[in-house]
């Protein structure tokens, strides 16, 4: 495959280095110094860009036919925007707030707990997220798809970033040294105390997470999750 880098930082330099492994090219490598892209050399592209670029850089892709992993966060009050783009242009388009295959199964298990607890009313959830000081939003996109898949599958109604209130999912966000990622599910009771734990010991597992998702993308035509590249079910 030829893949354009959509943001070459730390993360879009370790996919680079998975995807050459991996026997793929690396043809476009986008900043925010890049004036023009060569679309028609691309075969997909992989987003780990900035806030503030990432709705513009999809939105190029998808008109130009080249479908697109993000796993840029802090944008995501305009998902429906991009997801509406995508299927009027007939793309392909896959978000994830985390690619690694051990978050995306611990997705799962965050929302089997919650669906366990959902009736018990000596619980209140909250979350801990902690990452590097180089991280530029908070809370986590990862926290926040924890803090969704509570509400899906309970009564809260909402989650707020240190916020309080008995249908609230409680976040905190952590930036310390260069911690890849860690998250905590706690639910706190009366007499006892449950919590789900992920802890990343390194970037390694997400970049090759998103080289995987953009493998499988291929040919196909659509909005998808990371569900639907590990056959976790449908999103």
């Amino acid at each position: 495959m030829n893949i354009a880098l959509l943001g070459y930082g730390k993360m879009g330099k370790m996919i680079e280095q998975i995807s050459m492994k991996r026997g793929h090219k690396i043809v476009a490598r986008v900043d925010l110094e890049t004036a023009t892209i060569n679309y028609g050399d691309i075969d997909v592209a992989i987003d780990f860009s900035v806030p503030e670029s990432a709705v513009d850089n999809i939105r190029g892709c998808l008109a130009n036919g080249v479908p697109v992993i993000s796993g840029t966060t802090g944008w995501l009050n305009r998902y429906k925007e991009v997801e509406e783009y995508c299927r009027e242009k007939k793309g392909a388009f896959l978000y994830s707030s985390n690619f690694s295959l051990g978050v995306n199964i611990f997705f799962e298990l965050n929302t089997l707990l919650a669906g366990l607890i959902a009736n018990s009313e000596n619980y209140k959830v909250s979350i801990d997220e902690t990452h590097h000081i180089h991280k530029l939003d908070a809370p986590s996109g990862t926290a926040i798809t924890l803090a969704e898949g509570i509400i899906e599958a309970t009564d809260y109604k909402k989650w707020e970033l240190d916020g309080k209130g008995e249908d609230t999912v409680v976040v905190h966000s952590h930036r310390e040294g260069e911690v890849p990622g860690t998250h905590i599910v706690t639910y706190s009771g009366t007499v006892d105390e449950i919590s789900i734990k992920h802890k990343a010991y390194n970037r390694e597992g997400f970049a090759l997470g998103a080289v995987v998702a953009a493998e499988w993308i291929q040919g196909k035509q659509g909005v998808f999750s990371m569900k639907d590249v590990l056959n976790l079910g449908t999103k």
